[in-house]
């Protein structure tokens, strides 16, 4: 088994790092007026607002075995069968994917599916799979 870390732009990081600190402002401002509803809406924010972007940047990768790749990111993954892959292209596709950068691999599997990840070590992860660049 391999794990492969989903390499990180730095202006996604920076997006990610301000969007966690206008969250926890925004929460604290709310909190400070007191009460249960504030407080409740205030927790809310900061578990979307710190949460989620810190779960995605420190659980996002990619896991090869003999048989299969899984992909994880925040509270979301995915497994696909290694056989199933049958086409992998760099891309910069900036559609959503479990990638943190735009520096992408985009995988063609099973019938017309298709998903994007961004590995640090995309030729590692390229022979990891079997589709070693040619």
């Amino acid at each position: 088994m391999e794990i492969f870390k989903s390499k990180i732009d730095a202006w996604l990081l920076i997006v990610l790092l301000v969007t966690i600190v206008v969250c926890l402002e925004a929460a604290y401002t709310v909190a400070k007026q007191g009460g249960s509803e504030n407080y409740a809406t205030a927790l809310f924010v900061s578990l979307i607002g710190f949460g989620l972007p810190i779960w995605l940047l420190v659980s996002t990768k990619y896991v090869v075995s003999q048989d299969e790749l899984k992909i994880f990111s925040g509270p979301f993954s995915w497994t696909v069968p290694v056989s199933s892959i049958f086409s992998v292209k760099d891309t910069c596709s900036p559609l959503s994917s479990p990638a943190l950068s735009l520096d992408r691999l985009e995988l063609h599997y099973g019938e017309g599916k298709v998903i994007m990840i961004s590995p640090v070590d995309k030729a590692g992860f390229r022979t990891a799979i079997g589709h070693a660049e040619g």
